[in-house]
């Protein structure tokens, strides 16, 4: 998974980077080699919000595209927040995925209603 961090009003350094791909490696193994993932951390200018660090993460996947944002006095904690988030997204497309795969094949091998049993594929006159 290749991840992208970018820094807006805030500049990057290469420990949150660390930080970055350390919290979401739990995320990469779950995910296809191909999976995109952007992390935006940003500062909110507005002196009233209080939970000015803010962290975005969108994980672009084969047909789905994920997103987790959250907000916290801490950038680091807005981080942790933000791959908890995504985490749990991800765990439930996985699922939805296994669980349509196994309907589709348990259907495929189950005989349908009203096919004929009898040799030669004639069905009984109704």
């Amino acid at each position: 998974m290749r991840i992208e961090v970018k820094g807006r009003n805030l500049s990057v350094s290469e420990d949150l980077r660390e930080h970055v791909e350390k919290r979401f490696r739990k995320i990469a193994r779950q995910v296809s080699e191909l999976a995109e993932l952007e992390v935006e951390v940003f500062e909110e200018r507005n002196p009233a919000i209080a939970d000015s660090q803010v962290a975005e993460a969108t994980l672009h996947l084969k047909g789905v595209t994920l997103r987790a944002r959250d907000a916290s006095p801490d950038i680091v904690h807005s981080i942790n927040l933000c791959s908890d988030e995504l985490a749990v997204q991800v765990k439930r497309h996985r699922d939805k995925r296994r669980k349509r795969r196994e309907t589709r094949a348990a259907s495929a091998e189950a005989p349908e209603v009203g096919a004929s049993p009898r040799p030669g594929g004639v069905s009984p006159a109704a």
